[in-house]
């Protein structure tokens, strides 16, 4: 059965997140889309050029996740994403970005300023100033289910079972990606 567009564009950022440079083994993608057409990709990993860690330094500290992220060289995928879109000379202006975890308070910043219009989403991230960004710049942030996962609810319900109005579903569990 052919998929939804919100399930093809997560699978996407999943495939995405497999490149992902993270020494503690968080992998997030993210994929930027405007009418149906890919624009680009990011994950999270260090710059360009720079040798990748071997070691986290976070996870040596016991650093909760969503916390100290100055200690990390890492780039998130959304910012990368960004990036790779300006170094190609593409604009973002009202697309939409699938992204496998919830972005931060950061991305999501970064998200309003080049004028992403809606963001997609599987897994939580602890950082509440995400979604107020996202409200404040009139971005639609939308929680769709991890169909990989045995446990989620299928492409077209909720988590009760109910249909939604787009094909996507949402439900209350986070990603392992993103609580790494």
């Amino acid at each position: 059965m052919r998929p939804h567009w919100d399930r093809h564009w997560m699978d996407m950022a999943h495939l995405a997140a497999q490149m992902s440079t993270c020494a503690a083994g968080r992998r997030v993608g993210a994929v930027f889309v405007r009418d149906k057409r890919l624009l680009a990709t990011g994950f999270n990993g260090v710059p360009s050029g720079y040798p990748h860690p071997e070691v986290c330094q976070r996870r040596e500290l016991g650093v909760p996740s969503g916390e100290g992220l100055h200690l990390c060289v890492c780039a998130h995928a959304e910012a990368n994403g960004i990036a790779n879109a300006a170094r190609h000379g593409i604009g973002l202006a009202d697309s939409t970005v699938y992204v496998t975890c919830q972005p931060c308070g950061a991305c999501m910043g970064a998200l309003a300023n080049v004028g992403i219009a809606r963001v997609i989403f599987e897994g939580d991230y602890p950082d509440e100033r995400s979604k107020a960004i996202a409200g404040y710049a009139g971005i639609t942030l939308e929680r769709i289910s991890d169909s990989r996962n045995e446990a989620a609810s299928s492409p077209d319900t909720d988590a009760a079972g109910s249909a939604t109005d787009d094909g996507s579903a949402s439900s209350n569990g986070s990603c392992s990606s993103c609580s790494a």
